[in-house]
């Protein structure tokens, strides 16, 4: 009999293959696919009512009663009391890590935390909300450039002082807001289906 499916909505490979991971991967009870949906993203500062707003969008395209998920992630600055937050994709897009790091050399706390906010629509309809936080350092970029910011977010929980990029994905995915986002996901759909 085959695994029932859940759809997770996104055009990024490397979230795709992160997030399988977390969940399990070919262990998990379900089959974990993808549907690279264009969502509007509704901006604003309420990380819930983002996700939420871009669940509705991916539940209208694909239809009711099929199990689909959403996650955004923001990284936020201690000094900018929240930003750039939701809007760091569209700011290393706009200025490149370089710059992003950059806006803290005036000041002494460089400290931030990483949010990532899951949306999940059960087969049912009922939507649910899970949100991972961990707190942090931004610092210059070491290790690979290739997903987001991760080369300039040095966790606190880091046992060498690495940065996500520089950390094994199995260490990073133990400590990382995906990661404890992802987990309660997981035992969400472990203990009650999907």
């Amino acid at each position: 009999m085959p695994k029932p499916e859940i759809v997770f909505v996104t055009g990024n490979a490397n979230k795709l293959r992160e997030v399988s991971m977390i969940l399990g991967g070919d262990a998990s009870p379900f089959t974990l696919v993808n549907e690279p949906l264009d969502l509007e993203e509704l901006q604003g500062a309420d990380l819930q009512e983002i996700a939420l707003a871009k669940l509705q969008q991916a539940v209208h395209a694909l239809g009711p009663g099929r199990p689909v998920f959403v996650e955004d992630t923001a990284l936020s600055f201690d000094e900018f009391n929240g930003l750039p937050g939701a809007y760091i994709k569209w700011f290393i897009k706009s200025m490149g890590l370089a710059k992003v790091v950059k806006m803290l050399d005036s000041f002494e706390n460089k400290g931030a935390y990483a949010i990532t906010t899951i949306a999940y629509a059960d087969s049912k309809g009922q939507l649910h909300v899970f949100q991972g936080k961990t707190h942090g350092t931004i610092v210059d970029s070491r290790g690979h450039t290739n997903f987001g910011w991760d080369s300039i977010f040095q966790p606190d929980e880091s046992q060498n002082n690495e940065t996500y990029a520089e950390m094994a994905k199995e260490d990073k995915n133990k400590i990382s807001q995906r990661g404890r986002a992802f987990a309660q996901l997981k035992e969400y759909l472990y203990n009650t289906g999907i």
